[in-house]
């Protein structure tokens, strides 16, 4: 594929879902014709089961070949260094694009979703960032921007976080804007605010990564929105074989993501942050124990203390160095996950 001088490019990490890839770059085809030309780059992470083979050849295709690409990697090295993979490149194009599109395999876009972002996001030059309503299959809302806090997170007891005021996991609102976090499955991001925030740290595998590059882009002063009227599907663990929601009471997380939330509090807040953020959590741990004890249920089954008294509780030297690359880094570079 020639490099486009479009002003936005959409990145799609896959791992082994080459058939999701395939229908949510179908669900595009009329978001192209409507907000004009865009190319996509479609990141391998060395699935190993014939995807990228089979996602070349699909898109081949003289329907597709002029702006769909495939970009095959030799390693797994995750969520955050697979995109930055594709970003690296994107960025160091002769003519970049002005916004990049992060897209997970596993989401359709309804309707109008690239448009709503772009209005958006054109329309307000400090935006960092802005993000999709994501929706269930069944068409109920799903987390898309500012997580709960650790204290209702570990209490699995949504009126908590109403009776103290604290942020809920699901936003509603009708109207574009501020959020602290913005969900990586369909993220539209500001190049210029990768240029000086640098790209996602690849300490992390999978988990954390986006909430900790929406960190540094607040901080710097980027702004980062909600867009309601971008809906987009998400099949959630389709593309990671992760559970979530009440399905966690079946398969719990994997030991990774307690690294990556450990990770991502100690390099926003330290020490004390990791700190704070886990005895919020065991507040709220014992809190849903004292309520279950008394008859009131709670969201999901309280499995997660021995991994979080595991894993969370002492921070690596890793943990405590960021690794993420500038924009005109060449790409290649081994995710810092991976150093002995």
């Amino acid at each position: 594929m020639t490099p486009s001088a479009s002003s936005l490019s959409i990145v799609i990490v896959n791992y082994r879902t080459a058939d999701y890839v395939i229908r949510c770059v179908e669900a595009l085809v009329p978001e192209r014709a409507a907000v004009g030309p865009f190319d996509v780059t479609i990141v391998d992470g060395n699935s190993g089961d014939g995807s990228a083979e089979k996602l070349a050849a699909h898109f081949a295709g003289a329907a597709w070949r002029d702006w769909v690409s495939v970009l095959p990697l030799d390693l797994n090295g995750g969520f955050g260094w697979a995109n930055n993979q594709a970003m690296l490149r994107l960025l160091q194009r002769p003519n970049p694009p002005e916004f990049i599109h992060l897209l997970n395999p596993d989401t359709l876009v309804e309707p109008g979703a690239i448009a709503a972002l772009l209005d958006v996001i054109r329309a307000n030059p400090r935006l960092g960032g802005v993000c999709s309503q994501l929706l269930e299959p069944d068409g109920t809302l799903a987390g898309s921007a500012s997580p709960g806090r650790e204290l209702v997170r570990g209490a699995r007891f949504g009126r908590l976080g109403k009776w103290l005021r604290i942020a809920p996991a699901i936003v509603e609102r009708d109207d574009p804007g501020p959020a602290q976090w913005l969900t990586g499955a369909s993220v539209m991001l500001r190049s210029a605010a990768l240029r000086e925030t640098g790209l996602f740290d690849d300490g992390f595998f999978l988990y954390f990564e986006e909430v900790e590059l929406m960190h540094r882009m607040g901080k710097a002063g980027w702004g980062l929105w909600l867009v309601p009227s971008s809906r987009v599907t998400h099949i959630a663990g389709a593309a990671t074989g992760v559970a979530s929601g009440l399905q966690v009471a079946v398969r719990p997380h994997p030991p990774y993501r307690f690294e990556s939330r450990r990770r991502y509090f100690t390099l926003t807040g330290g020490v004390p942050g990791l700190l704070g953020a886990n005895l919020a959590w065991l507040a709220g741990d014992l809190l849903a124990r004292i309520m279950s004890l008394a008859g009131r249920r709670t969201s999901g089954i309280p499995r997660e203390l021995p991994m979080m008294l595991r894993y969370c509780f002492l921070p690596s030297r890793r943990d405590k160095q960021r690794s993420a690359p500038r924009w005109d880094e060449a790409p290649g570079r081994a995710p810092a996950w991976m150093a002995k």
